[in-house]
């Protein structure tokens, strides 16, 4: 909780709703059900705008203490104040053996209601995109407009896909404790919804921005969330931080390669932050305790040996665990990962032998790959499947890439 008093609030109070606003939610919902989602988002946001007018004079000494109190004195005179109080909460509450009107905002709590607040929002009851925009919104402390942003879609869409999903919570509150039956029962569900979004971030293009970092960091931070606690400190969870951390680490030198280019080969880029590197290994040990063995450790692994310098020994590796991650979970992209793989450990006959079996004809990387390889065969076949990649390309960044690439080569075989 230490923000600085001499912060000014158009700082302050962005950064605060970013970093507590999930915890605050999450922490009314455990004390007051999930069948009140809304209504708790509906307090925490009238506590930033009470903060935003009564800060104007200076900020409080301790600003986060400041929110939790306020937030707390809003549900109690809310709850209060409607029907519903006397018809579901007072119940609930002496279901609970009459518990203190105080709101429990320690360390411990906070952390136990967001974790319990992850496993309600990404229950396999909710279509993925609403999973991910509702972990977006109420963990992550996204607005509205940058979540549509972010999947190149309205705000209208958003709402509306967001009050879906808070409806069918609020009419069927899932009853969900942190023990270790429950969290066998969903932790796969909260991984993949992880996983989907770190991508999102990590893999996915925008009109404005080709790599959205800030998804990539609040993938990262829910993940982190997760090894905090001993019953979700999971093998498999060690293994999917690590594997964040490992692509991460490369993030600002992707950045920087997808400025000029989107070839192929981007996502094979040297890492820039040998820290998270270093923090990949830590989760990487701790994910190989147990006879666990998933697919976010064959992938970890993977992206191990892409933050190691080239050798003979780094493509032969990495080309075995495409081999084993195949087994572990088919799925044509990584079959097109591991056809790259192939061509710099074995050959580019090999290479483009298996790239023809997949045809993966609607996306366009799968010709940018076919491009590459055959750029050192037939110039001719090489621009032919340029072509066809720009046809597929989604947005302004990948056409002129391919427009580039079709020029030089044809620059170069007249």
């Amino acid at each position: 909780m230490g923000y600085s008093i001499s912060m000014e609030k158009s700082t302050l109070i962005p950064h605060l709703f970013r970093t507590e606003y999930s915890k605050i939610v999450a922490v009314l919902c455990n004390k007051y059900g999930y069948a009140f989602l809304e209504e708790a988002e509906d307090i925490v946001s009238d506590t930033f705008l009470k903060a935003s007018s009564a800060w104007i004079s200076g900020n409080p000494p301790n600003p986060a203490a400041w929110l939790y109190k306020v937030a707390q004195n809003k549900a109690l005179d809310m709850f209060r104040r409607k029907k519903i109080f006397q018809e579901k909460v007072s119940p609930y509450i002496k279901e609970q053996s009459a518990l203190p009107q105080d709101i429990d905002f320690s360390e411990e709590e906070i952390l136990d209601s967001q974790l319990k607040m992850m496993f309600v929002l990404c229950n396999n009851e909710l279509p993925p995109e609403a999973q991910i925009s509702l972990a977006l919104k109420i963990l992550g402390g996204f607005g509205i407009e940058e979540i549509a942003h972010a999947f190149l879609t309205s705000k209208d869409t958003i709402n509306k896909r967001l009050y879906r999903a808070k409806q069918k919570i609020s009419s069927h509150p899932p009853d969900f404790e942190l023990k270790s039956p429950q969290i066998q029962q969903g932790i796969e569900s909260v991984l993949r919804i992880i996983y989907l979004l770190f991508n999102e971030g990590y893999f996915s293009f925008s009109q404005t921005q080709a790599i959205r970092q800030e998804l990539c960091r609040e993938a990262l931070r829910l993940g982190l969330l997760l090894t905090q606690n001993p019953l979700t400190n999971l093998p498999q969870v060690n293994a999917l931080v690590a594997l964040m951390c490992y692509h991460a680490s490369r993030l600002e030198a992707r950045a920087q390669s997808l400025n000029e280019t989107t070839d192929f080969e981007e996502g094979h880029t040297q890492p820039s932050n040998p820290e998270l590197v270093q923090k990949g290994d830590e989760y990487m040990n701790r994910a190989a305790h147990g006879r666990v063995l998933s697919k976010y450790h064959l992938e970890a692994a993977i992206a191990y040996w892409h933050t190691q310098p080239e050798s003979e020994e780094k493509w032969e590796r990495i080309l075995q665990l495409y081999n084993l991650l195949l087994q572990v979970e088919y799925s044509p992209m990584i079959a097109l990962n591991r056809t790259y793989a192939l061509a710099k450990a074995r050959s580019v006959d090999q290479a483009i032998k298996e790239a023809l079996k997949i045809k993966l004809e609607n996306n366009h990387l799968y010709f940018s790959l076919l491009a590459k390889l055959y750029e050192s065969k037939s110039l001719k076949k090489s621009i032919e499947y340029l072509q066809k990649g720009l046809k597929l390309a989604k947005n302004e960044h990948d056409r002129v890439y391919y427009q580039k690439r079709i020029n030089a080569l044809k620059k170069e075989g007249s």
